[in-house]
This record gives structure tokens, sequence and C-alpha cells, in this order.
């Protein structure tokens, strides 16, 4: 199971679990409650980044997958192969480039003006406008990056891509680290996000330039119109991925606005926490992603399910592993600073039970995924809209213990319909019967 693809983002992963709990150790120490509130609200408002991603950074990965089925990287950099697949990935590389340019000329620009009026709700005397606007403008140009690096990991790079990505993590996170060392408050935040936004584009540069520039001049020549294929999904990615801003991104703000920058400072290092123990657990099926979409294109469906199979049970082996090693610690360290700035114990597990769940829900989108086809975007919509509502009246009737009762609920009734949807994909493919 652990070849090259999985060994590099197993270390992209390590390396967050070093990096995640020192920046989780240090907010506390050298950012007031106040300030840490602001710090988690800047990354929850930036995540509206969603809106111009819409599925779009997943929809290339596998889009470029199928494609580069029939492809390969020579020597040289230069992608060789069939010369029809060729054509085809070159004039998608032309579409992703124009699709960038507009989706993040609309959103971003409302982001950074939307995300500076909401901060304006609370006077706590804090000198957030140039950090935040710093932040969100690198924001968009991080963006960009990660989308360039989701069309190349497609191309059969998973090892590159997450190398490139680790580098980036290890420069963010080391410049906040610093930054907050420093005693530069939210500007550490904004400045890693700069710093790695510059490291990104030279990465990719460095790495993919010679195969863009082939894509590119290829695309002069040959024009594909992806515009059907890709209409027919990416307004149901919309609805998925707009969705799961409501489902995940939605907390932060909320506590900041009903219990105030404290609370939501430690909501934000609470979610951040499992969010952490999540990415790493999801590595498992992260490093396999393109190998899943080529499977599909090959019709080798016993193949396919062995493999998801297997690295599904990873995935939740690892992450109630690492849940239970943080309980552990939970209470035998629960003086110490960084415990005393997450939520209570109540709220904590009801946390950890709903990222163990979303992590089976994860790994079977990708697999739904990988048929270029969006089941769940209905489930989707009804579970945003769901979990909004209930978390709006927790937070206004409940108890601040429970704030996240609603987002646990909507797994007792959406895992049974999910697997459902799971199950009638391997019938179609005569896995089961």
């Amino acid at each position: 199971m652990l070849n090259k693809d999985m060994l590099h983002t197993l270390l992209n992963q390590l390396w967050r679990v070093v990096a995640g709990p020192a920046l989780l150790i240090c907010i506390p120490l050298f950012l007031t409650p106040v300030e840490q509130g602001y710090w988690y609200t800047f990354t929850s408002i930036a995540a509206l980044a969603v809106f111009a991603d819409l599925g779009f950074s997943t929809i290339i990965l596998q889009f470029t997958a199928h494609e580069f089925a029939h492809l390969s990287f020579a020597e040289n950099g230069t992608i060789c192969g069939d010369v029809k697949a060729l054509w085809r990935l070159a004039s998608f590389f032309h579409f992703c480039l124009s699709w960038l340019g507009k989706a993040i000329g609309i959103v971003f620009p409302a982001i950074v003006i939307g995300g500076w009026l909401f901060l304006q709700m609370k006077d706590d005397g804090i000198a957030w406008h140039g950090a935040w606007l710093l932040y969100s403008v690198m924001s968009a140009w991080s963006f960009f990056n990660v989308a360039m690096l989701s069309f190349f990991e497609g191309c059969n790079s998973v090892a590159r891509v997450q190398k490139i990505r680790m580098i980036l993590v290890i420069i963010n996170s080391g410049t906040m680290l610093a930054g907050l060392y420093s005693e530069m408050g939210l500007w550490a935040l904004a400045c890693g996000m700069l710093l790695s936004a510059l490291a990104g584009t030279g990465l990719l540069w460095r790495n993919f330039c010679v195969a863009a520039q082939q894509l590119w001049k290829t695309a002069a020549r040959y024009r594909y119109d992806w515009w059907p294929e890709f209409s027919g999904l990416i307004w149901r990615y919309a609805v998925s991925w707009g969705s799961g801003y409501f489902i995940f991104q939605l907390f932060v703000p909320l506590a900041f606005a009903f219990f105030g920058a404290d609370y939501a400072g430690k909501t934000g290092m609470s979610i951040a926490a499992w969010t952490a123990g999540f990415n790493i657990s999801f590595a498992w099926i992260t490093a396999v992603i393109p190998r899943i979409n080529m499977l599909i294109e090959m019709k080798n469906w016993q193949e396919l399910d062995d493999l998801f199979v297997k690295r599904c049970t990873a995935v939740l082996a690892t992450m109630a592993l690492g849940g239970s090693a943080f309980f552990v610690l939970y209470f035998i360290f629960d003086d110490i600073s960084f415990f005393q700035r997450v939520l209570p114990l109540t709220s904590m597990v009801i946390l950890f039970l709903c990222w163990l769940c979303q992590a089976w829900v994860n790994s079977i989108a990708v697999y739904l995924r990988g048929h270029k086809e969006e089941p769940l975007m209905k489930l989707s919509a009804f579970s945003a809209v769901y979990v909004a509502v209930t978390t709006f009246f927790c937070a206004r009737y409940l108890a601040e213990d429970w704030l996240f009762a609603g987002f646990f609920s909507s797994y007792l009734w959406g895992i049974p319909l999910i697997y459902r949807i799971y199950a009638k994909f391997k019938v179609r493919h005569g896995v089961i019967k």
C-alpha cells in the first residue's frame, strides 16, 4: 500500500501533524483570546473561496486523470502518448485557465469587501484591516496555484504535487510560527499566505513549465468544446461545494456572532484540531485519487473496489486511533494552555464523531465522483440547509456545548442514504448483486 505516491502524501500530512499542533499551541501563547477569534474568523470568511472553486479543482483532477490514462511524461518533461488524448488534454488546460480567470475575478472581490463589512460588526479594538486585505488578496493567488496543482496531479504526478504541497505548507506554517513568535499578531497569518502564494507559483513553473508550454501551444492548434461535458457536472458540484461551506465553515462566524470572539477562537481551534486529524487520515485516499479515476476509465471494476475498500478502512482506522490518542492527552494534560483554548469535552466528542463520519462520507464521494457523476448533490444541498438551520437554533436557544448537535444529527439520517447510493454503483459494476 505504501508506494511513492502514498509516501509523499503521508510526508505532506505528517508535516501537518507537526505544524498543526505547533500552531495550535502557539496561537493561545502569542494571541489574546479576541485575536484568536479574529484569526479563525479570517480563515472561515476566506473559505468562501469555495464559491470560486465550486468543485472545479476536483473536476480538473478527474478530467485530467481520465485523459492521462493514455499519456505519460517523457524524461524531458513533455507529455507523450496518444495524440488525440494529448489534444484533448491541451484544450482542457486552456479551458481551465479561462475558467479560473473568470471565477477569481468575480468571487474574490466579493470576499474581500464582504469580509471587511462582516468584521466591522465587532468593535474589539483589534487592528485587523491591513492584515485582512493582504490575507484575502493572497488567498486568490493561492487559489490559482491550488487549481493548477490539481491539474498536474491528475496527470499521474501525485508524488511531485504532494512534495510541492508539503513545501508550501512548510513555508506557510513556518512563516506563521515565526510571525507569532515575533508578535506580529494577525499579520503572521497574512504573511504566511503571501510567501506560500509566491513559492507556489515558482514551484509550479519549475516542475511543470515544459508541459504547460507544450499544452498551451497545442491548444492554439486544437480546441475541443468542453462546455457540454463540463457543464453537466459543474452545477452539481457547485451545489455540493457551496453546501459544504455552510456545513463546515458556518460554525466560527455563528460563534463569533452569538458568543463573541473568545468563543469563536475556541471553536476555530477545535475544528482545526479535528481537521488536522482528518487530513492525515484521508491521505490513504488522496494518494490514489488519480488511480481510482484511471481504473474507472479502464472499467477495471474489481481492482477498483478492492483498492477502495482497503483505503477506506485505513482512513477510518487512522482517524479512530488518532481521536482516541487525543482524548487520552485531553484527560492527562487538561490544565495546559492548549486544552484551555479548545471547547469543553462534550463539544469535542461531538466534533470527533462528526469528523469520523465525514471521513467515510468523503471517501465515498471520491469513489462516486470518479465516475464523472455527482449523485450526492441533492443530499448535500439538503444537508447544508438542515445543518445551517439547526446550528442557528442550537446557537440561539441551547447551551454553548451543543453548538454542533445539529451537525452530528445530519449523519444519523445521511449515512444510510449515502450507503444506498454507493451500493447501487457496486451493483452496476457487478461487484455485488
